[in-house]
């Protein structure tokens, strides 16, 4: 007697999508509700570079030997703007040259008049502010000055840094 084998048929697997989807779901919501991101970075440390002569002076004497503060420099003329820096890293005081302000928008009010009067010398600004001040608040006062424009329409180009020395700080 012959044995015959008997064929089986060949099932297809069904996945239950339902359940998978439930499944990616699940983890999905388990790592949204339980991922924590790193704080803003609040305070970066800033190195800013020693201060540079912009324009030629004249004199015998080399840029910073000079015991005499009568140096003429020639062609560009200096407008500081001073940011002082709080214990916390915030603006506690900022100054236009010799006057005090006490914003943000009264430094671009102050600014506009310097560099929109047509007898303005002004060509460039320095921005003096403290170690501990917050990059976030140096740039406030970086994008005040290059919003800045001139009598004839050109736009504020030459802005420099320096750094005031912690035991000059307010």
């Amino acid at each position: 007697m012959s044995r015959r084998k008997k064929r089986h048929k060949d099932e297809e697997v069904v996945l239950n999508l339902a359940a998978m989807l439930d499944m990616a779901f699940q983890l999905l919501t388990f790592f949204i509700l339980t991922f924590k991101p790193p704080p803003v970075e609040g305070q970066v440390a800033l190195r800013l570079p020693p201060a540079q002569a912009v324009a030629n002076a004249t004199g015998k004497n080399s840029a910073g030997k000079d015991d005499k503060p009568a140096v003429d420099i020639i062609g560009v003329e200096t407008l500081l703007v001073t940011v002082y820096a709080s214990d916390g890293g915030n603006i506690a005081s900022m100054g236009v040259g010799q006057d005090q302000v006490r914003n943000l928008s009264e430094l671009a009010t102050k600014l506009e008049a310097a560099f929109k009067d047509p007898n303005s010398p002004f060509e460039q600004v320095i921005i003096q502010s403290g170690s501990k001040l917050k990059y976030g608040d140096l740039m406030q006062v970086v994008e005040v000055c290059t919003h800045q424009t001139h009598a004839d329409g050109r736009k504020l180009d030459k802005m420099s840094f320096v750094e005031i020395p912690d035991g000059d700080a307010k």
